[in-house]
């Protein structure tokens, strides 16, 4: 049973890892676009499809462990609060670039949690 992508990718595009989330690096070689970046995130992701399996779980869960799910919380935390800084900024009447700055923390942590794993 495949797992599926969240999108199919454009060409061009870049890749990401289903497993880790990591950027694959294009193919020389022709073929069916690679899903992992290496045989141990291919692996992982098998495990982790047959675990769903065994315990009656949707195959579209998302399981994660308690370690991931604090450092989730954590990146959700810091993406508020960036948000935050900047609602407080602007009734502040700071300056263009320190809004700009303000504004680029809260991108760096939103892509931070672009990668659940």
């Amino acid at each position: 049973m495949t797992e599926p992508l969240t999108a199919p990718a454009r060409r061009g595009a870049p890749r990401h890892c289903g497993w880790c989330g990591l950027e694959i690096g294009g193919d020389a070689r022709g073929g069916r676009p690679r899903r992992y970046c290496a045989q141990s995130c291919r692996q992982r992701a098998y495990e982790r499809r047959s675990a769903v399996q065994r315990g009656g779980l949707p195959e579209d869960a998302v399981v994660l462990s308690a370690g991931e799910l604090a450092d989730l919380q954590d990146r959700l935390f810091q993406l508020r609060c960036a948000a935050e800084d900047i609602v407080t900024a602007m009734g502040d009447g700071v300056s263009p670039d320190e809004l700009r700055n303000l504004a680029e923390r809260v991108g760096s942590a939103a892509q931070g949690l672009e990668r659940l794993r």
